[in-house]
């Protein structure tokens, strides 16, 4: 089975494209060749993280991925509409990822290619088909979402074809157009408002702007708004966790060190004695729009060691730390 990229690249679904990103240079320095001459498992390494990062590095990508992800979910075990393959005996399933349509009626999911009677009975009202939905991402700063903004977004859906309007669809009748399909891809960009104070998460629901069907209603777009915690920062199921990097000295020893939060304000926390790489505090009031700010404590690592530090760490060594 194939590696789960977002898992191979350490960041979770709902990351932004710089957190992917980010992410994917800080695991390339580490497991890259040049640092880890001779090294199998270490090349290894560094070629599922180079394959991830091409499977959702880019905005593109990444929509690729996610949408085929949702097809292979829905027809696990068989497709949902039950039988075989709901496109016709002649139409591989791969098609599916481009042309899939939903609906609600069970006569009316998905379509066929096997021509149907033109006079077959049209859907009653509950029976209504309707396209799919379309979920997609938008990655947003953390000062556009406190703020609110507008955003332009590049849109791909079926649309009801020009020329047929839908008729073919089901019918023995062709459409060089749309090859009996009753709909066509098309692009467009779209004009995305995002409120003030939206937060990481938060779902954007554009009526009937997803896939239409041929005969039917169309589906809504669905937009996840991902909110970019910059440099050393991440969410955590809606929290958010900034890396606070600290001298081995002061972990051991105690101390205090300087935090600059979200807001661009420095403050000065103590770190006790013992503290452990991974250990965590909450500071309230200092994360996104006044929430509470979770720090967590990561090893500053040195540079190259001057003399003096070398000497000093070899005669830590020789008491057994």
């Amino acid at each position: 089975m194939a590696e789960d990229p977002y898992r191979a690249l350490g960041v979770s679904k709902d990351s932004t494209e710089a957190e992917i990103k980010r992410s994917y240079r800080k695991l390339a320095r580490q497991y890259h060749p040049d640092r880890n001459p001779d090294d199998a498992a270490a090349e290894e390494r560094f070629k599922s993280i180079q394959k991830a990062y091409e499977e959702i590095g880019t905005a593109e990508a990444r929509r690729e991925f996610d949408e085929r992800k949702r097809m292979e979910e829905m027809f696990r075990g068989g497709n949902p509409f039950g039988g075989g393959n709901p496109f016709g005996g002649g139409v591989d399933l791969g098609d599916i990822f481009s042309q899939f349509m939903g609906g609600r009626g069970s006569s009316q999911q998905g379509f066929s290619r096997h021509p149907r009677p033109s006079s077959r009975r049209p859907p009653s009202r509950s029976e209504t088909a309707k396209g799919a939905n379309i979920e997609s991402g938008l990655d947003i700063s953390l000062e556009q979402a406190n703020s609110g903004t507008e955003v332009r977004f590049s849109h791909r859906r079926l649309r009801r074809c020009e020329r047929c309007n839908g008729t073919s669809f089901g019918t023995s009748r062709g459409c060089t157009a749309c090859n009996g399909k009753g709909v066509q891809t098309k692009g467009s960009t779209l004009t995305v408002k995002v409120p003030p104070g939206a937060v990481h998460g938060q779902q954007l629901r554009l009526k009937d702007m997803g896939h239409e069907h041929p005969q039917g209603e169309p589906g809504d777009l669905l937009i996840t708004l991902r909110l970019d915690a910059e440099e050393g920062r991440r969410w955590e199921e809606g929290r958010l966790i900034q890396e606070v990097p600290v001298p081995i000295t002061t972990l051991l020893l105690g101390g205090k060190v300087r935090v600059l939060t979200p807001a661009g304000k420095k403050i000065e926390i103590d770190v006790p004695k013992g503290t452990r790489i991974g250990d965590r505090r909450r500071i309230q009031g200092q994360g996104y729009s006044g929430s509470p700010l979770d720090i967590e404590f990561v090893l500053d690592e040195p540079g190259e060691l001057t003399d003096a530090q070398a000497e000093a760490l070899n005669s830590l060594r020789e008491t057994g730390l």
